[in-house]
């Protein structure tokens, strides 16, 4: 409903969804402001118009700030405050750091995209919550051509969902997924996944510092047969401490892995030998945190830093070709943490997550910084490209998932998923490679697929 507030000459009229509360990180609203020559409204001038995704009380704060104190128009170089620039508007509306946030409504953009991406060019619904396993969900990963997804969780074991096999829910007329198989073989908690490109193997990094090697059971697997001591591969062995992130590229079947120890490993899974590479040996660049192969270059790979370092190495000669640059005057290591990095899979493109809330985009031939954005309000853990290359999907212990048009660098979709649990909420995100489907897990130990 619309419920005009009016001060003297300044009204503002505000229209929020009829069930939004105060506290939701993002919530899209209207706000018009007018400014009247008299207190009957006969003579009205509309002077700011806004609508997209922020945080309402923030909002209403802001509105109820700017009829109860009188407007200074600015001056400069002559433009009337109506047709003034955006920096004028925002600092009139009071909205602090969330004027940095680029937001955009999806209705005002159209895509072009070719038929057969018309998957992607929706808005996503919750579909399925799974929930099986007893702590955080770490990690998770989609088959390439099935309806399955793999899960990787604090509680040590991994799990596979067929997400067409469906059962009654148990407090409600929806239906869930129960999971049709469970990996055991980490002592810690599981903190990496990957999946093989023909997706008939799985591997995994823990906190035990091994990567296990999995094959994958059929998506029609009895969750009720006997063990099949097949599953496990074997053992890839060579870090001494945590294994954060892993990386697969199907060109020639190699494994990327980074862990706390500092090191940066290639491996080739098929010919079952120690790994292959080594980068980052001497702790140069400081501890990698996430590591991708270049998408448009598959003899590159990226590797960022808890530094806030970022560096694409040549994977046959082990040497760092270019330094991504953010020219951050910052000197506080936590603002510089990056969580993860992506690599657009068919431009020159690198994209960073970080502690600091921002999203910075990279060019990787010049190694400067193209764009940088604050995406959440708070630390951005998580980052996914579709296989399109059109979008980017962003997480972020906020419990939003965030899209964005990698065009523009708007949000066409804003996404309320997890639960906090100890100040962390979600710590992965995926895009299915050829199905309707994207899915994010949490620190509330669910994982949630959306349609």
């Amino acid at each position: 409903m619309w419920l005009p507030i009016s001060h003297k000459c300044i009204w503002a009229v505000y229209h929020v969804p009829a069930d939004a509360s105060i506290w939701q990180p993002c919530v899209r609203c209207t706000v018009v402001v007018y400014i009247c020559s008299d207190e009957s409204m006969s003579h009205c001038c509309k002077i700011l118009s806004l609508s997209s995704y922020i945080n309402l009380h923030t909002l209403i704060n802001s509105v109820l700030f700017l009829i109860a104190e009188p407007i200074t128009f600015p001056s400069g170089g002559g433009k009337s405050f109506i047709m003034g620039s955006d920096d004028v508007l925002l600092s009139v509306l009071g909205l602090g750091d969330l004027a940095d946030l680029t937001v955009a409504n999806d209705a005002d953009y159209s895509y072009d995209l070719p038929a057969n991406k018309d998957a992607f060019r929706k808005t996503w619904n919750p579909k399925y919550t799974l929930r099986s396993h007893f702590d955080g969900v770490r990690a998770l990963a989609f088959h390439p051509v099935e309806p399955v997804l793999v899960t990787a969780s604090e509680d040590h074991t991994l799990k596979l969902w067929n997400l067409q096999k469906t059962v009654p829910a148990k407090k409600s007329a929806s239906l869930d997924v129960e999971p049709i198989y469970t990996f055991r073989a980490h002592s810690g908690p599981v903190l990496s996944l990957a999946i093989s490109s023909n997706g008939e193997q799985c591997f995994s990094g823990g906190i035990d510092a091994t990567i296990q090697w999995w094959n994958m059971p059929s998506p029609n697997v009895d969750p009720y047969d006997t063990y099949e001591p097949n599953v496990l591969a074997g053992t890839l062995i060579a870090h001494t401490d945590a294994v954060w992130d892993l990386a697969y590229s199907g060109i020639k079947n190699h494994l990327l892995s980074c862990s706390a120890d500092g090191s940066v490993r290639l491996w080739n899974p098929p010919e079952k030998v120690t790994c292959i590479c080594t980068y980052n040996g001497n702790r140069e660049y400081g501890i990698p945190t996430s590591v991708d192969f270049i998408g448009c270059d598959p003899a590159h790979m990226v590797t960022s830093f808890s530094t806030g370092n970022t560096v694409i190495y040549d994977l046959e000669t082990s040497q760092s070709l270019v330094m991504l640059s953010s020219q951050t005057d910052s000197g506080l290591q936590s603002s510089n943490h990056i969580n993860r990095v992506v690599s657009h899979p068919t431009l020159p493109v690198t994209i960073t997550a970080h502690e600091d809330r921002h999203i910075k985009f990279f060019d990787n031939k010049t190694g400067k910084m193209i764009h940088s954005m604050v995406a959440h309000l708070d630390a951005v853990t998580s980052l996914a490209v579709d296989p399109n290359g059109i979008y980017l999907m962003s997480g972020s212990h906020d419990c939003s998932i965030r899209l964005w048009n990698l065009d523009s660098k708007t949000c066409v979709q804003e996404i309320t998923a997890h639960r906090k649990k100890l100040d962390e909420s979600i710590y992965d995100v995926a895009f299915h490679p050829s199905k309707a489907y994207i899915a994010s897990a949490g620190a509330d130990a669910l994982a949630k697929v959306f349609v």
